[in-house]
C-alpha cells in the first residue's frame, strides 16, 4: 500500500505582532522554512511537485507562490494557498498527503505562513458615491450573526458552558509557558530569521499576576484574560511530504509516516470543540485508544478551548504539548496547524518505533482538523 511520509519539518520562531518580524513580508517569512527543508534533505528544488500553504490574513493573491519563488524553487513548481483559518496549515499537509497517496506527486512542500504585522487593512467598498469605505477586523465565519461570535467571546461562552473556571484556565496557561521554558525547541527545528532564533513570548507566569488581569470577555468566574488567550503572532512553517520511494532516497532524519488525517465541521457558535470529532473519528477508524498517544500537539488558541479538546479527545497529560503550546508561543492563524505538525515531527524523533502522534486544531466557523502519525 502507498504511504505519505514527513521527512523534514522546519519553522521560524513565533514572534508577537509588531515584534521581531514586523518588517518581514509574508514571502520572506514563508521562504525561510522552505529553504531549510530543502537543505535538510538534499532534495533538488526541481524535484518538488507542488507547494501548499495555509494563510488567512494576506488579503488575496497567492502567498504560497510568492514564498516558493522567493525560496528559489523553479518557476515550473506550482503553488496553492488555502484559507481554512486556523486549520489552514494542518489542512495543507493533508492535501499534500492526498496528492502523494493519489500517485500524482512524489514530493510536496506543505505548511503555513501568517503575518499579523504586515497584513493589509480591511475595508468594504462603498455601495454609493456618498458612502465611505467601512473598515472591518474579520470576515464572517457563519451566515447568521447569532452563530458567528467573536472568538474571544466564544471562548468565554465555552468556558461557562463546560464549567472551566478562570482559575483553571490560568493554571493551564502557566503550565504551557513553564513547559516552553523547560523544553525549548532547538536549532534543528527553528530557522533563524531577522535575528530571532527562539520563540519570543514564553515567560514565567505567576498565579497572582494572572488573577489580577481583567476579563476580556465573560465574568469573574469563567472569563478569559490576556493570560488565557494566545497573542496574535507572525510565523511560518514548512514540511516536506513525500512518497515512500522518495523517502528512501533522501537524506535527513527519521521519516514519520502519516497514518491518517481528517477534517470535521461543528457548531459555528462553539468552534473550539470541533477538533474532538475529527480526532475521535481517526482514533476509532485506526482502533487506537487515546491512552496510546505518545506525543500530542493540540492548539491552544484559548486555555478553555485547549482544556475541552484535551479532555474530549482523552489526550494523556504526559504526551500533551511537551514544549508548550500556542498560549506560550502565540497564534499565527494560517501557520499554527503547520507549527503543530513541525513540533510533532521533532518530538517524535526520540520516540520508540510504533509510537503514535496526534496533531489537532480548531478554527473559526466550527472547523476541526486532526492528523495521526507514527514512527
Amino acid at each position: 500500500m502507498s504511504a505519505a511520509y514527513l521527512v523534514a519539518a522546519r519553522r521560524t520562531a513565533v514572534a508577537p505582532r509588531g515584534g521581531a518580524f514586523k518588517a518581514v513580508e509574508v514571502d520572506e517569512l514563508g521562504a525561510a522554512p522552505i529553504r531549510a527543508v530543502l537543505a535538510d534533505t538534499g532534495i533538488a528544488p526541481e524535484a518538488i511537485d507542488d507547494v501548499i500553504f495555509g494563510n488567512a490574513l494576506y488579503g488575496g493573491g497567492n502567498p504560497a507562490r510568492l514564498a516558493a519563488l522567493r525560496a528559489g524553487l523553479s518557476d515550473h513548481v506550482p503553488a496553492l494557498t488555502i484559507d481554512s483559518q486556523c486549520c489552514g496549515g494542518l489542512d495543507a499537509i493533508m492535501l499534500a498527503a492526498e496528492r502523494i497517496l493519489s500517485g500524482r506527486a512524489d514530493a510536496v512542500i506543505a505548511g503555513g505562513v501568517e503575518s499579523f504585522s504586515r497584513a493589509p487593512l480591511r475595508a468594504r467598498r462603498p455601495r454609493h458615491a456618498d458612502e465611505a469605505p467601512q473598515p472591518y477586523d474579520r470576515p464572517p465565519f457563519a451566515p447568521w450573526p447569532e452563530r458567528d461570535p467573536d472568538m474571544i467571546a466564544a471562548a468565554a461562552t465555552l468556558a461557562e458552558r463546560f464549567g472551566i473556571s478562570r482559575a483553571r484556565q490560568d493554571e493551564y496557561a502557566i503550565g504551557s509557558h513553564c513547559k516552553a521554558l523547560q523544553n525549548p525547541p532547538g536549532a534543528a527545528e527553528i530557522v533563524p530569521l531577522a535575528d530571532l532564533s527562539h520563540d519570543a513570548f514564553p515567560r514565567a507566569l505567576e498565579g497572582t499576576m494572572c488573577a489580577r488581569l481583567a476579563p476580556l470577555a465573560g465574568d469573574a468566574v469563567f472569563g478569559v484574560t490576556r493570560a488565557t488567550v494566545a497573542v496574535e503572532a507572525d510565523a511560518a512553517a514548512a514540511l516536506l511530504v513525500v512518497s515512500e520511494a522518495m523517502a528512501r532516497r533522501l537524506n535527513g532524519r527519521r521519516p514519520i509516516r502519516i497514518v491518517s488525517a481528517t477534517r470535521r465541521g461543528g457548531d459555528p457558535a462553539i468552534p473550539g470543540r470541533a477538533p474532538i470529532a475529527a480526532a475521535e473519528s481517526l482514533l476509532a477508524a485506526e482502533r487506537i485508544a487515546p491512552a496510546r498517544i505518545a506525543v500530542a500537539e493540540v492548539m491552544e488558541a484559548f486555555a478553555a478551548q485547549a482544556i475541552t479538546c484535551v479532555e474530549g479527545i482523552g489526550v494523556p497529560e504526559a504526551s500533551l504539548n511537551r514544549g508548550g503550546g500556542g498560549l506560550a508561543r502565540g497564534h499565527p492563524i494560517g501557520a499554527s496547524g503547520a507549527i503543530l505538525a513541525v513540533r510533532l515531527w521533532h518530538e517524535m524523533q526520540s520516540e520508540a518505533s510504533g509510537a503514535i502522534g496526534l496533531a489537532a486544531i480548531a478554527a473559526a466557523g466550527g472547523l476541526g482538523s486532526a492528523l495521526l502519525a507514527t514512527v
